[in-house]
């Protein structure tokens, strides 16, 4: 079952041959946590879909309000009784017609729902070994940031990763700098510094980044620094981690022959459970 404009519906006749996602990746989308009834982080998820459909220029309907959002969301979870622990994908993309120009901005939006793993943000403690991909690069520009579904780099690291026995993959941008994996964004913990590329170095506006950086400026024991990172200095790091809204905190174990402590993850983790009263 998804949610198709408002309608709760098992057909799937949304998706023509003219669908602009499915020829062009024109649309972008959200993925949400959803626990006890509540979307985890909600402002911050409206207001980056809204940015995002702006400036790809999509015409955002009159009823498209931070409430209506919530409600379309939470109904559809509670229609699939899954609405105390649910990971929820909202897809909006523009309506049929055109080619590379649409013959209109106005959208349609589909919301899809399966139950999630753990309610609360869980540490796997397990190996997570990462590696650099360096066959294609992300771009440095504004519409990297965005959450398009146009991710073909990473749908080809994600089969490099798994034909190679890696857990997840580090990509790069064109100038050879860290920009996230494939999974999130990325921090590299140094001494008392913890640092994460910046947007303008093309990773994406993620928002448990967002959540772990606000953290860290309320921090007196780490000083956060957003700059761009080089390959070199991961192996200089103490901790690498990364971050996404279903996951919370993964820490990466071993890059290459560097090993790496979890110390930091484990006490951001704790912090963001105990705020969003995920324990």
């Amino acid at each position: 079952m998804i949610n198709f404009n408002g309608v709760f519906t098992d057909k799937s006749d949304f998706i023509t041959p003219s669908n602009r996602a499915l020829l062009y990746g024109d649309a972008v989308f959200e993925t949400f946590k959803v626990v006890d009834n509540k979307i985890l982080f909600l402002e911050d998820h409206y207001f980056r879909l809204m940015s995002s459909m702006r400036i790809l220029r999509m015409k955002i309907p009159m009823n498209f309000t931070l409430e209506y959002l919530e409600e379309q969301i939470i109904s559809f979870a509670l229609k699939l009784n899954i609405a105390n622990n649910a990971r929820v994908r909202m897809t909006v993309f523009r309506k049929d017609g055109g080619l590379y120009a649409p013959e209109t901005n106005e959208i349609s939006f589909i919301i899809t729902a399966k139950e999630n793993s753990s309610r609360e943000y869980l540490l796997k403690k397990e190996n997570y070994e990462v590696e650099l991909f360096k066959d294609f690069y992300v771009s440095k520009h504004l519409i990297s940031s965005l959450k398009t579904t146009n991710k073909i780099i990473q749908v080809v690291a994600s089969v490099f990763a798994k034909e190679n026995g890696f857990d997840d993959c580090i990509l790069i941008n064109d100038e050879k700098n860290v920009v996230e994996t494939i999974s999130g964004n990325i921090f590299m913990v140094l001494d008392n510094q913890i640092i994460t590329p910046p947007v303008s170095d093309g990773c994406l506006n993620g928002i448990m980044r967002k959540q772990v950086i606000n953290e860290l400026k309320s921090s007196t024991d780490f000083n956060l620094i957003e700059n761009s990172i080089s390959p070199f200095d991961l192996q200089k790091a103490d901790e690498l981690f990364l971050t996404n809204v279903i996951t919370g905190i993964q820490p990466i174990t071993k890059y290459r022959k560097k090993s790496y402590t979890t110390e930091v993850s484990e006490m951001l983790l704790r912090k963001i459970n105990l705020k969003n009263n995920l324990v």
